[in-house]
């Protein structure tokens, strides 16, 4: 088992991979390789971000990639905003998956402060 298995906050962004891929299934077909493409691309980014930075040899290092994970939820979430304005998702699936994206940044958060280089 790799170190970044065990992180909570590994496991809840690769939860929400899969779930915003099945969320993008219902945008329009014309959404496939615009928004859909970015937000599949912007919240994979997280959990990919987290593993990269754990094997990392230095606590600075793996901060950097912690805030590009950072990075990605905050894409992911403005994404979750235009297809809330684009009418491609109510307000109820637009705050459940809100709400998964701020538990996971706020956990992010965290991290980053566990990782603060004297």
């Amino acid at each position: 088992m790799f170190s970044f298995e065990k992180l909570e906050v590994w496991q809840e962004s690769l939860k929400l991979v899969l779930e915003i891929n099945k969320l993008t299934k219902i945008f329009p077909k014309e959404e496939m390789f615009a928004l859909s493409s970015q937000m599949k691309r912007a919240v994979l980014s997280i959990s990919l971000n987290i593993a990269e930075g754990s094997g990392r040899s230095t606590k600075l290092d793996f901060k950097r990639f912690v805030q590009i994970a950072i990075g990605s939820t905050n894409e992911t979430v403005t994404c979750l905003f235009v297809a809330k304005n684009q009418k491609y998702i109510d307000e109820i699936i637009f705050s459940q998956f809100y709400l998964k994206l701020e538990s996971i940044s706020k956990m992010l958060y965290s991290m980053e402060k566990y990782l603060k280089v004297n």
